[in-house]
């Protein structure tokens, strides 16, 4: 067996784009969380009358998708693959929006940066949304969940 390595990383330490063109195409699936800590202000906001900018919920999940779609462009070493569904779910709690993501494809390599980019990116826009009444909420716990598909199979956290 060999040893676990980084597979961005040439044998030369130099960075690198992964070759998936003799991988096989697969359903492959992916799910997110991360949490936007909130002051009690903006939990009383978005269940209300809403801050001010608008539709923090709404405006915050339809940028997480865009963020999915835009994954290849952030993320550097990333492989642009067909994005065949994303969902993004945001809850109000009494001290945070929870943010869950799901995204699909059917393609030749795995779709969890995508998922991740999602959490962040409608994470951030939250931040965006509220900052004039919470100028300290901040994004945390952003991870994995769940992953599906490829040789590796199924993973949970």
């Amino acid at each position: 067996m060999t040893e676990p390595r980084l597979t961005h990383v040439d044998e030369s330490g130099a960075a690198r784009m992964v070759d998936v063109s003799a991988k096989a195409v697969t359903a492959r699936e992916a799910t997110a969380a991360g949490r936007v800590v909130v002051s009690p202000e903006v939990v009383a906001l978005l269940r209300g009358e809403g801050v001010p900018k608008g539709d923090a919920v709404a405006v915050a999940r339809i940028a997480g998708i865009a963020g999915a779609k835009r994954t290849p462009d952030l993320i550097p070493l990333c492989h642009p693959i067909a994005l065949h569904g994303v969902t993004v779910e945001l809850e109000v709690t009494d001290d945070a929006v929870e943010i869950t993501a799901t995204a699909r494809t059917a393609d030749r390599t795995g779709i969890e940066m995508e998922a991740l980019t999602s959490v962040a990116v409608a994470g951030l826009t939250m931040i965006d949304m509220v900052k004039a009444v919470d100028p300290r909420a901040s994004i945390t716990d952003v991870r994995l969940l769940a992953k599906s598909g490829g040789k590796s199979g199924e993973w949970r956290r």
